[in-house]
Parts: structure tokens; C-alpha cells; sequence
């Protein structure tokens, strides 16, 4: 196998901003030539599948300014402060956003959603033995919580249906842990 690493040999910050930061770098090339590498470094997030008995799940209903539309989500958030557990941004997030705590959560995969231009990581959970809480959205966050069957949800996004690719991702994620959590008992 044939080392394809790509060296920075220098940065520089374009943005400096509250979420997100953005870099230019120069890189030497497998090849020895060099390059530019325009990216945004991104805290991180967790998202988040929760499983009721019943075979429903929650989704939430959000505007998107980058894409100037209206989409339906997973529960999702940043990780807030360095070295924050991807659990604790899980569980406060389904709480903040949803208005439901969880008496477990099940780690079922990690996927970079934009390898093209930035180092973001989502860590997907599974939340069992869900209990009433308290929505507590951020300031100038607005979300509609939405009760849909599992199986529903899983449809729709195989079919297109749902597009924000981390809802995708973690719906298939939830149900091949799901399948094989089934299958195992």
C-alpha cells in the first residue's frame, strides 16, 4: 500500500468563528508537489435515535440557513467544551431539544459527515427507557418535535425522503444495531 498522506507546511486562519473555524493550509502532496487545503475545524457532535417501546422515535423539524429550507432531524448538538463526553452531549441534547431523558444510551457508530472540508465527527446513540423531561432550547433555537414509527423514519430516508445526511446515517446505523440486538436474543 502506497503512503497517501498529504504533510501541512503551513496554515493560515480564515475564520475565527463561534462554532466553526476556518484554516487555508499549504500541503506537500504524496508526490512531493504542493497544494492547498481550504477547511473547518469543527468541535464535534453526538446524535441521537431514541428508541420507545412502542416503535417510535422522535425526530425534530428545523430551518437550516446554510440551505435556506426546513428539515426533519435526528436530535443532534456540538460537543460544547473540549474533551466532552460524546454521551453527555447525547443525553443533554435529546433532553434540550426534545423534552425526554434517557435511562441508557448505546453507542452504534461514528461517521465523518464532510471529509471534503472538514475534520466534524458524529458519535450516533441509541437512547432506551426514555422518561419525560424538559425541553430547554438555546437562544434563537427553534425545533417541532415530531413522533414518528422507527421503521417509518428508516424508510424515508432510504428513500430520499429525509436528506440531512447525519439523520440518514444515524437512522441506518440505529437499525442495523437494532436488527442485530433483536437477532442476538
Amino acid at each position: 500500500m502506497s503512503d497517501l498522506t498529504e504533510a501541512q507546511l503551513s496554515t493560515e486562519q480564515l475564520v475565527d468563528g463561534v462554532l466553526l473555524k476556518a484554516f487555508r493550509d499549504e500541503v506537500r502532496l504524496p508526490d512531493e508537489r504542493t497544494s492547498v487545503r481550504e477547511w473547518i475545524d469543527h468541535p464535534g457532535a453526538s446524535a441521537i435515535v431514541p428508541v420507545f417501546e412502542d416503535g417510535q422515535t422522535l425526530l425534530v423539524r428545523q430551518f437550516r440557513y446554510p440551505p435556506r429550507r426546513t428539515f426533519l432531524e435526528v436530535p443532534a448538538g456540538k460537543m460544547d467544551a473540549p474533551g466532552e463526553a460524546p454521551e453527555d452531549v447525547a443525553a443533554r441534547e435529546l433532553e434540550e431539544e426534545t423534552g425526554w431523558c434517557a435511562q441508557r444510551f448505546e453507542h452504534v457508530g461514528t461517521a465523518y459527515p464532510c471529509i471534503g472540508y472538514s475534520n466534524e465527527r458524529i458519535h450516533v446513540f441509541t437512547a432506551h427507557g426514555l422518561e419525560r423531561g424538559t425541553q430547554a432550547l438555546a437562544d434563537g433555537e427553534f425545533v417541532e418535535v415530531v413522533a414518528v414509527d422507527f421503521e417509518e423514519a428508516l424508510a424515508r430516508a432510504r428513500g430520499g425522503d429525509l436528506q440531512d445526511m447525519k439523520t440518514v446515517t444515524a437512522l441506518v446505523y440505529a437499525a442495523a444495531h437494532l436488527n442485530e440486538s433483536s437477532a442476538a436474543s
